[in-house]
C-alpha cells in the first residue's frame, strides 16, 4: 500500500542569499507544515556568500530544512566543493556530486547533474561532458524494468523546451540551454524536472513520454525554472509540490494523461524530421540499389527507380506488439546483456555482439520492442540511420569496412531492414550503399548471414561461425565493451544531439 506524499520544495538560483531563503522556508513551512527535502539548482553560491556562508559552516546558523545543492557553475566558485562525488557543507546542507542517482529511503529517486554543458575539452570543473552525460543515462537505463526518475536537478534549461508547449516568456528555448540536457530529460524521462540560471520562473505544460497509439502509455514530465532568490521583480524562486515515489504508485494512475498534456519538446515534428532528411541525402551521392529474388529459378537484378521499390519503405509503424516470453533485447529486460551496451540514443541503443565474429561486431538495436524494421515509426527509423552513419566513418577512420544485415525470421526483437511487415526477409546492406533483399517463403538457416561473413571466402575464420562457441568470461566483455566505447565516442551522435 503506498504511503502518504512527501512534500518538497525546490528552489533556484540562492547566489549566496542563504539568510533570506531560509527565511522564506520557514515562513513557508510555519504556514502549510513541514517539507521533506529543499533541492536547489542553478547558482547556490555567489559572489557575496563568503560572510553568510562562515556562519552556516561554524554553526552558528543552521538550514531549517535538509539542503541539497548542485554544484558549481562558474570557477569562481568551485572552492566551496571539495568533493566532485559530493559531501556535507554544513549542518542540513548537501552537495550532490558531479552526477549521480540520489535514493531515498521513502523510495523517491533524484537524478542529478551539475554544471553547465562544457564546450571544450578537457572539461572544467564546474561543467559536465557528453560522457558525463552517457554515464548517467546508461547507469539508469540498465537497470530492471526502468520507467523513469521522480526528479531531475539540472542548472542549464534542456534546450527546445519550449517546443509544442505555452510561451517561455522573454527566454527564447531555441537558443538558450543545454542539447546535453535535453538528451538526459529525454531518457530519463523525470516526472519533474527543475532547473535555473535564466533569473525566470517558467512552468511548462506536462508533456509525453510516449507516442499516443505507437507506444505503450507512460507517465508525463513536467518541467519548472525557477528564478533567483530575493529577486526585484518577484518572481517565483520557490516551489512546492506533493510526489508520491514512482515505484509505490500503481501503473494506472502512474500514467493518468492530463488534460493539457503536449507533445514531448524534444522529438522532431515528422515535417522537420522529413527535411533535416532531405538536407542529409542532398549532401550525398546517391547509392545504387538493387533488390534480388533469390527464391525464382534464375535470380533477376532490376535497380530501384523510386517506383517499383517504393512498397520497400519503412511505413509509420503501429503500436509495436509485447514480446511473448524473454527478450534477450529489450533494453528495459532483465535478460539483456547489459555491460555489452556501449551506446544509448533516444530510440535505440548500440551493443556489442555475444561471441562477437571481431571485437568491433555491433548491434543496433531499438530500445522498445520491435519485430523489424518495417514496425518502426519514423522516428526510430531515423535513429537508426543516424547509428549507421556514425558506425560507418568509426569503421573509416579505422581503416576498415561493414556490412550490416537483419534476419526476419523466427526472430522476436529487431537486431537490425525491408518488406511488408509481417513478411519473413533477409536484408544485406554494404557500406557503399549497395543493398540486397531476399524474401523468405520457406526454411531458412537461422545463423545464414554469420556463416557466410565467416567463411574462407570473406573473413576466413569459420570457427567463430556459431556465436555459442565464442563466448567470452564477463571480465573479458567488459573490457571489450569498455575499450570500443572510449573509441567510438568521437562519433557517437546520441551524445551530442
Amino acid at each position: 500500500m503506498a504511503g502518504a506524499p512527501l512534500r518538497v520544495l525546490a528552489c533556484g538560483d540562492v547566489e549566496g542569499k542563504l539568510d533570506a531563503l531560509f527565511s522564506r522556508v520557514r515562513a513557508v513551512q510555519k504556514k502549510s507544515g513541514e517539507f521533506e527535502m529543499l533541492l536547489c539548482v542553478g547558482n547556490f553560491f555567489g559572489s557575496a556568500s563568503e560572510t553568510e556562508w562562515k556562519e552556516y559552516q561554524a554553526g552558528v546558523k543552521k538550514a531549517p530544512i535538509q539542503t541539497y545543492v548542485l554544484g558549481a557553475n562558474n570557477q569562481e566558485t568551485v572552492h566551496y566543493f571539495p568533493d566532485v562525488s559530493g559531501c556535507e557543507l554544513a549542518e542540513n546542507i548537501t552537495y550532490l556530486g558531479r552526477k549521480g542517482i540520489f535514493n531515498g529511503t521513502s523510495g523517491l529517486q533524484i537524478a542529478y547533474l551539475s554544471g553547465t554543458e562544457s564546450l571544450s575539452e578537457p572539461t572544467p570543473a564546474y561543467s559536465f561532458s557528453s560522457k558525463d552525460v552517457m554515464e548517467l543515462q546508461t547507469s539508469l537505463l540498465s537497470t530492471p524494468k526502468f520507467k523513469g526518475v521522480d526528479i531531475l536537478l539540472t542548472s542549464p534549461w534542456p534546450r527546445d523546451v519550449g517546443n509544442f508547449g505555452n510561451s517561455s516568456g522573454e527566454i527564447d528555448t531555441k537558443r538558450c540551454g543545454s542539447v546535453l540536457v535535453s538528451n538526459l530529460a529525454t531518457s530519463l524521462k523525470p516526472r519533474y524536472h527543475f532547473a535555473a540560471l535564466e533569473k525566470t520562473y517558467y512552468e511548462r505544460l506536462p508533456y509525453r513520454n510516449h507516442v499516443v497509439l505507437q507506444e505503450t502509455a507512460q507517465h508525463v514530465s513536467r518541467f519548472i525554472a525557477l528564478a533567483n532568490v530575493g529577486n526585484a521583480d518577484k518572481k517565483k524562486y520557490l516551489y512546492a509540490f506533493s510526489i508520491l515515489p514512482m515505484n509505490s504508485m500503481d501503473s494506472a494512475e502512474l500514467v493518468k494523461q492530463p488534460q493539457d498534456v503536449t507533445e514531448n519538446p524534444y522529438r522532431k515534428s515528422r515535417k522537420e524530421a522529413q527535411k533535416a532528411k532531405l538536407l542529409l541525402g542532398a549532401e550525398e551521392e546517391p547509392a545504387c540499389q538493387f533488390f534480388f529474388d533469390l527464391s525464382k529459378q534464375q535470380g533477376r537484378k532490376r535497380p530501384s527507380d523510386g517506383k517499383e521499390g517504393r512498397h520497400f519503405q519503412p511505413k509509420q509503424a503501429r503500436k509495436p506488439p509485447q514480446p511473448t516470453g524473454p527478450c534477450w533485447f529489450c533494453l528495459a529486460s532483465p535478460e539483456v546483456e547489459k555491460h555489452l551496451v556501449v551506446s544509448i540514443g533516444t530510440h535505440c541503443y548500440l551493443a556489442l555482439a555475444k561471441g562477437g565474429l571481431s571485437n568491433d561486431h555491433v548491434l543496433i538495436l531499438p530500445i522498445g520492442h520491435y519485430q523489424s524494421v518495417v514496425e518502426l515509426s519514423s522516428e526510430v527509423v531515423e535513429e537508426v540511420e543516424k547509428y549507421k552513419s556514425a558506425l560507418k566513418k568509426f569503421f573509416q577512420s579505422k581503416g576498415k569496412r561493414y556490412v550490416l544485415f537483419e534476419r526476419n525470421y523466427r526472430s522476436q526483437h529487431l537486431q537490425l531492414q525491408i518488406a511488408q511487415p509481417g513478411t519473413p526477409y533477409f536484408y544485406v546492406e554494404l557500406d557503399t550503399g549497395e543493398k540486397l533483399f531476399h524474401r523468405i517463403k520457406k526454411n531458412f538457416p537461422l545463423q545464414f548471414g554469420r556463416e557466410v561473413l565467416a567463411s574462407e571466402a570473406i573473413l576466413n575464420i569459420p570457427d567463430r561461425a556459431d556465436w555459442r562457441q565464442c563466448k567470452s568470461t564477463r571480465e573479458e566483455e567488459e573490457a571489450l565493451s569498455k575499450a570500443f566505447r572510449e573509441d567510438f565516442e568521437p562519433f557517437d551522435f546520441s551524445l551530442l544531439q
